[in-house]
């Protein structure tokens, strides 16, 4: 399943304008077969979508197992120009170490610690914090589960430019995106 639903997005990512890209979860099972880098090199192949816009997400989990063979695999995927995230960041149980070592593209604040931002000090704490680190290792910081302007406000005003969540939009289908890209793009020409 997890192998049709990457070659799925490969090659409904390239219907799309060539700005846009594609997140793909996996989960730490899938990470860890060992034809994972055959399977993202013939999705982007059979679908011809550039490397660059295909981003692979994985869990912290996904960093215990086998930590030589993930740093290898996480190299060279990020070498053949796919970019790597760190899902729901703070919620596993992975060392810092991993990130001073990973190539990885981005964090992903998860959304236990966005939730509350603005009436538990100490999310606020931890937002802050991860933010601070993914700008000082030079990588990007995406927070999740953005539901409010207040919460907009207070990430952006901590150094956090990126965002997912119900304030921007609700999950899609495919049909519905196309719809409403073609919208966008309506809007956006006139």
């Amino acid at each position: 399943l997890g192998r049709w639903i990457l070659r799925k997005a490969c090659m409904e990512c390239m219907m799309w304008p060539g700005a846009v890209s594609v997140a793909v979860n996996f989960s730490s099972q899938q990470f860890h077969q060992r034809d994972i880098l055959s399977d993202v090199r013939y999705a982007l192949e059979v679908s011809g979508l550039p490397a660059h816009r295909l981003e692979i997400e994985i869990t912290e989990s996904s960093l215990l197992r086998n930590t030589q063979w993930t740093h290898d695999a996480l190299t060279q995927l990020r070498s053949a120009g796919v970019r790597i995230s760190l899902d729901d960041f703070g919620t596993g149980y992975s060392s810092l170490s991993h990130l001073k070592r990973l190539p990885l593209s981005k964090l992903k604040i998860d959304q236990s610690f966005v939730q509350d931002i603005m009436g538990n000090p100490n999310d606020a704490v931890i937002a802050r914090s991860i933010i601070a680190l993914a700008h000082g290792l030079g990588i990007g910081v995406i927070a999740e589960g953005v539901e409010t302007e207040a919460q907009r406000d207070f990430l952006a005003s901590s150094g956090c430019m990126s965002y997912q969540g119900f304030l921007f939009g609700r999950p899609l289908t495919v049909d519905a995106f196309e719809d409403f890209g073609q919208q966008y793009r309506a809007t956006a020409s006139a």
